[in-house]
């Protein structure tokens, strides 16, 4: 099959902050993180195919909410890998959605990720690692992680990772809200809540507890300060939240700015259980397991 007809799919994970430490508002509007990823088994897939221009469709749960003009990750990220090489961004590019849509998963950011390297393998045009976090980080502050997968502590406002070892297999479980939250209206609550927030520093306990690959250690030092302006702005999340930590969580927490949220489950049959008592909780949409590390981007 010659290369002006053929098509590249890659799956891209989810993630879950076990740690977001938020410091105080930058002068650019950002905020200085220590945000510990952890990639989990749920995917996206993005495939993309030589076109007459750059278009883009969606399958799957929620895809009504995704956007399919150039506002989505996925065709900027068509467009800088372009912009670099000299060539027309001239693709489609097809989502096929399974992470919760602005569910503080990092959909979005997978998305770029994932076109990213599909168009780079798509156009033969070879772009290094470095290249690749470079335009990632362009991108957002959580698609360079979409693209490496496994455990990273972010720093910065995200982007700038340390790959951590990761020492077993964490099982989770998340439960899909019934709305959305926006990112930046999280933010802009954290700020109203926490005005003077301290300098973010990542736990040593947490990243002990992952590379020892110890549940009962992780459950006792996840954190996200991002979760009380999460519930600020979406109280019935307690619910949700209460309702796991009964049905026998571990730990529960909201997922990154929410309004996803995350179980840590003892092993695979606690998960199972915890995701059936959620979703009999009716304070979810939806409850879905999930292992974790997962691998970042790859090309299937």
């Amino acid at each position: 099959m010659s290369r002006s007809v053929r098509s590249v799919t890659v799956r891209v994970p989810a993630k879950v902050n076990v740690q977001l430490a938020v410091g105080a508002a930058r002068a650019d509007g950002f905020h200085d993180l220590a945000n510990v990823f952890l990639a989990v088994g749920l995917h996206d897939e993005v495939t993309v195919t030589p076109a007459e221009r750059l278009r883009v469709t969606c399958s799957g749960p929620d895809a009504a909410q995704v956007p399919l003009d150039r506002t989505n990750l996925a065709a900027r990220a068509a467009e800088l890998l372009a912009a670099r090489h000299g060539r027309r961004a001239d693709v489609h590019i097809h989502i096929a959605k399974d992470i919760p849509v602005a569910g503080g998963m990092a959909g979005g950011s997978a998305d770029g990720a994932g076109a990213l390297v599909a168009c780079d393998a798509l156009w033969g045009t070879e772009a290094s690692m470095d290249e690749l976090l470079d335009i990632c980080a362009e991108l957002g502050s959580d698609v360079p992680f979409s693209l490496v997968g496994g455990a990273a502590l972010g720093t910065g406002r995200g982007e700038k990772l340390e790959v951590l070892e990761v020492g077993g297999e964490f099982h989770w479980v998340f439960a899909v809200a019934d709305g959305g939250l926006s990112t930046p209206a999280v933010y802009r609550e954290f700020d109203r809540l926490t005005p003077d927030a301290p300098a973010p520093e990542a736990s040593p306990a947490l990243l002990d507890a992952l590379r020892e690959g110890d549940a009962e250690a992780l459950a006792g030092a996840v954190t996200n300060d991002l979760q009380p302006a999460a519930l600020s702005l979406f109280p019935s999340l307690a619910d949700t939240l209460a309702a796991g930590t009964g049905a026998g969580a571990l730990a529960a927490l909201v997922s990154g700015s929410g309004p996803t949220t995350a179980f840590l489950a003892a092993d695979a049959e606690s998960a199972r259980r915890i995701a059936e008592a959620l979703a009999a909780s009716g304070t979810c949409r939806t409850a879905r397991v999930a292992d974790s590390p997962a691998p970042g981007a790859v090309v299937l």
